[in-house]
């Protein structure tokens, strides 16, 4: 890992900041925190989380199906919405990274970027540390107060996850954005044939807005629709990856009975870029591609 930023993290018993050394987290009061033989830190204390984190098949399952690149258009979205309007990527923050793969994506493409993924999910954590050697990867729930100090983070990315909007306004810095991918209505249609799927809400875009209560505005939102034609393993992947595995279990979702063509199924998103009002980034327009394709 190399050096840790200046006045990034604090410490979650005491609230000092917390510096890196020989692989141990520690602030002045004497509070420490070892890496894990995988490479994450665990900064969560006491009993933890209520919430539960991907289970190891669930992130086993998203590693098949984004390694395959059908989400590919989407991280590539990711990517030029923070470039177009972050007025310098340094520190990234995914709240909800999972395994790393639009942190990768973003640290790949613009050099000096470092990158902190953010997950309940230590089975996720374990990928994204390998993924990610150029920066940190904590275990944390989101809900709590984020271990970052105010202002650190100049792009926090926030796809298909939960968000705490008071503490992602708290430690977004200056000429910072925040990025939110959410799914639209019809979202991964053609999956019922391998198990059931869960419904998703209209003008879930409209909703993420209103819960930062104007203390973000909205800089760009463009919608992401496309056909994946999945084969049979990677379409099981698709259903056991995400939240309906937790309504239904994954057993449930097996092999699709019949001939084994691939299903033709929706990808529909929406990319937001929130910033504080009154921030106009240098750069204005629709959200592009690195490679120049509108995404």
């Amino acid at each position: 890992m190399p050096p840790l930023p200046r006045d990034l993290l604090v410490c979650p018993v005491c609230a000092s900041p917390l510096e890196e050394t020989d692989r141990t987290l520690a602030c002045a009061q004497g509070h420490r925190f070892d890496a894990a033989r995988q490479g994450y830190f665990n900064l969560l204390t006491g009993r933890g989380s209520p919430f539960e984190g991907d289970t190891a098949e669930m992130v086993d399952a998203r590693e098949q199906f984004l390694g395959s690149g059908a989400y590919e258009p989407l991280r590539r979205a990711v990517v030029a919405a923070a470039l177009a309007h972050a007025s310098a990527p340094g520190v990234v923050l995914d709240a909800g990274a999972g395994t790393g793969y639009y942190l990768d994506g973003l640290a790949g493409t613009a050099p000096g970027v470092f990158p902190v993924a953010l997950d309940l999910s230590k089975a996720a954590l374990r990928r994204a540390a390998r993924r990610l050697p150029g920066g940190i990867s904590i275990v944390w729930d989101v809900w709590r107060p984020l271990p970052f100090a105010s202002g650190s983070v100049d792009v926090l990315l926030n796809v298909f996850a939960p968000r705490n909007a008071d503490e992602f306004v708290r430690v977004l810095a200056p000429g910072g954005c925040v990025v939110v991918v959410t799914p639209r209505p019809g979202h991964l249609a053609g999956l019922e044939a391998v198990g059931p799927l869960l419904s998703v809400p209209a003008y879930k875009a409209d909703d993420v807005l209103a819960s930062f209560g104007g203390a973000l505005v909205e800089a760009a939102r463009e919608d992401l629709d496309y056909v994946m034609s999945l084969p049979q393993d990677l379409a099981r992947s698709a259903l056991v990856m995400g939240p309906a595995a937790r309504h239904a279990r994954a057993g449930q979702a097996g092999p699709v009975v019949g001939p084994a063509a691939p299903l033709e199924v929706a990808a529909r998103f929406t990319v937001q870029v929130l910033v504080a009002p009154g921030f106009s980034p240098d750069r204005e327009g629709p959200i592009r591609d690195p490679e120049g394709t509108e995404g």
